[in-house]
């Protein structure tokens, strides 16, 4: 059986790129960190690092045991979550895991609701990236997160249960001077001479717009990548360009910002809960996942009748 304490050295020096570096990081020695990670290559029966001048590369192996090594090492660390709740008797907090637009739209209900019915549970909230949140999720850090998901790239993690709660539609962003400002609903085809501002750092909206604009047959000009929606409504509202966004998004609406529809064309985004698969839900995670639901279904049934 191969030794964890091992795994997690091989980690930290693939991931540093040297011995010494990942020694500083464990706080061993680099002597110490060499033997241990000799041993792990004796037990696998073959290199798991090239030896450079300067630092270390992972040979096929090593890529291999890495990354196998951190799913383990995750479960591991949420394993001593879960007996640390059950040992410290924890089971009066929840730590939830939330992305920013569905934190300021959608989550404020639900805390307002949970908070007033369970007063003496102890709450927290994260906010993150779609990785930070799952990766929070499957170590225990959290005990439940909301993700989601387009059509076209579906979520499927192993070992992680999902359900989805409610689905929302991207809208388009013009200032209140735009010619279609009073319109309502848009066609995408009226925008493809429009410059568009999208999020910045990769984000998903941009490839979303570049999928809906290529549906209706023209390649979108981008004149400003924003840090935030509250920066590309601002932009937005002073002509720069005009934005698509999920409509969590603009549940604090710019006052120069009309929001237009898109109909059968928007595309849609599933907001989903995800919990591990494995873990024993405490009462306040069967509450929270209750209050979900219930706010969800109203939201659900506001928007469809709308």
């Amino acid at each position: 059986m191969l030794n964890p304490q091992r795994l997690v050295i091989l980690v930290h020096v693939i991931e540093a790129g040297s011995v010494t570096a990942a020694a500083d990081e464990l706080g061993y020695t680099p002597s110490a960190v060499s033997q241990q990670l000799k041993k792990l290559e004796r037990e696998v029966g073959q290199p798991l690092v090239r030896r450079q001048t300067r630092g270390v590369s992972p040979t096929d192996a090593g890529h291999t045991l890495a990354h196998h090594a951190r799913k383990v090492l995750r479960h591991l660390d949420a394993a001593e979550a879960d007996l640390r709740d059950l040992t410290e008797g924890n089971r009066g907090s929840l730590v939830v895991g939330a992305f920013p637009t569905v934190a300021a739209s959608f989550l404020p209900e639900v805390i307002e609701t949970f908070t007033s019915r369970y007063p003496a549970i102890d709450l927290s909230l994260t906010s993150g990236r779609f990785d930070v949140l799952l990766e929070d999720l499957e170590r225990g850090v959290s005990h439940l997160c909301l993700l989601w998901e387009y059509p076209w790239r579906p979520v499927q993690i192993e070992g992680i249960r999902l359900e989805e709660l409610f689905h929302e539609e991207s809208v388009i962003l013009v200032s209140r001077d735009h010619p279609l400002a009073e319109a309502g609903h848009v066609r995408l085809e009226q925008l493809r001479n429009e410059s568009w501002i999208v999020r910045a750092n990769r984000h998903p909206v941009v490839e979303v717009l570049e999928r809906a604009a290529e549906d209706a047959g023209f390649r979108p000009s981008i004149a400003l990548y924003a840090n935030d929606y509250q920066e590309a409504q601002a932009m937005v509202s002073v002509g720069i360009g005009v934005a698509m966004a999920p409509r969590g998004a603009v549940a604090v609406q710019h006052p120069h910002v009309r929001v237009l529809t898109l109909g059968p064309q928007a595309p849609v985004r599933r907001v989903l809960l995800a919990q591990r698969d494995e873990r024993v839900h405490t009462p306040a995670e069967v509450a929270f996942r209750t209050i979900l639901r219930e706010v969800a279904r109203r939201r659900q049934a506001s928007v469809d009748s709308s």
